[in-house]
């Protein structure tokens, strides 16, 4: 076990906690810990932000527990790494449209839009889609090969601008699959459900996390 590299999968109530933490253990032998304490986070080398739900009850329940103001002190004030997947992608942006308007943790420019792909695309989006790499230079992705499949549900997606965008996917249009902005990564999909590309993804991220801690 990486016994001084530790992960933090943040538990607001909202996510597949135990599905994240079966995947990351499936990858390697870290030190993972599911927990909403501050000394936890405080202490982590890399967060997990999930999410499987709505936007407000989401934000709502992050503000209840006062980890909208704790994970914005460790994410942007001490550039602590994070991963956020589908609905904890969309909390890292400005605000969504869901629920009438809501405001997001405001880590990322960019805000939270309903995907509307045209006649014959159902809304939820539930499915498997193949990401289209937008940022070459990105090194998430790039081992995957031509196999870039990834399993996605969910009704909204984020709309910001192109250079945080490392890979979208089609569906009627093309939209968001995942992010990076300095320390902070989103992605849509749910790697922990996406079989070995899924748990590329997220080995791929915690390489770079150790990577930038051993440099």
């Amino acid at each position: 076990m990486l016994s001084d590299f530790t992960i933090v999968i943040v538990d607001y109530g909202m996510g597949n906690i135990r599905s994240i933490k079966n995947a990351i253990a499936h990858i390697g032998d870290y030190r993972v810990v599911v927990s909403a304490a501050e000394k936890d986070i405080s202490q982590a080398d890399a967060l997990i932000l999930p999410g499987v739900g709505a936007f407000p009850d989401a934000m709502a329940t992050l503000k209840s527990k006062g980890l909208d103001k704790l994970l914005t002190v460790e994410v942007v004030e001490k550039q602590k790494p994070v991963l956020g997947i589908c609905l904890g992608m969309q909390l890292l942006f400005d605000s969504s449209e869901e629920g009438g308007g809501n405001k997001g943790l405001g880590w990322i420019p960019g805000e939270v839009k309903k995907i509307d792909s045209g006649k014959g695309f159902r809304v939820p989006h539930v499915g498997w889609n193949d990401l289209v790499l937008t940022r070459q230079a990105d090194t998430f992705f790039q081992e995957l090969g031509t196999d870039k499949n990834f399993y996605f549900v969910h009704s909204f997606f984020a709309s910001c601008k192109d250079e945080y965008v490392t890979a979208k996917f089609e569906y009627g249009k093309l939209f968001t699959a995942a992010v990076h902005y300095k320390n902070i990564v989103g992605m849509q999909f749910h790697p922990e459900k996406s079989q070995t590309n899924g748990l590329c993804a997220l080995k791929n991220f915690i390489d770079w996390v150790v990577e930038g801690k051993n440099a």
